[in-house]
């Protein structure tokens, strides 16, 4: 079975950090490019960053650029998200996915993922 898991999620306060793992099991991220994103109740979800196959290329939405961090192990078939200075507008429900073929533009559309994780919530809050 073709399964991501997140996980790390949980409550901070404003100006904390979380890091959020992404673990693939039942086939190997090699071939994928991986997308971090988010949700909040009513809204569709967004690309908050993503990273391409090999890991050179990143790529983040500008409301998290420099507080964020996307990463890969191939070697462990996981992404991490590195999310530091929250703020309250991060807020909201982190997805991790993969996709085959080249990064899109941005981070593409989640029409372009192929597997999606389950979700981990992330709250921002004093």
């Amino acid at each position: 079975q073709l399964q991501l898991v997140e996980s790390g999620g949980g409550l901070v306060q404003p100006g904390g950090s979380l890091r959020l793992s992404c673990v693939a099991s039942g086939f190997t991220l090699d071939n994928y490019y991986i997308g971090w994103f988010r949700q909040v109740p009513g809204k569709e979800r967004t690309g908050v960053a993503c990273i391409a196959k090999i890991g050179i290329v990143t790529r983040y939405v500008d409301s998290v650029e420099g507080r964020f961090s996307i990463s890969r192990d191939n070697g462990k078939n996981t992404a991490v998200l590195q999310m530091n200075d929250l703020k309250s507008e991060d807020t909201g429900v982190y997805f991790c996915a993969a996709a085959r073929g080249t990064l899109p533009v941005g981070c593409g559309t989640p029409r372009q993922y192929e597997h999606w994780g389950q979700g981990t919530q992330v709250t921002v809050s004093s």
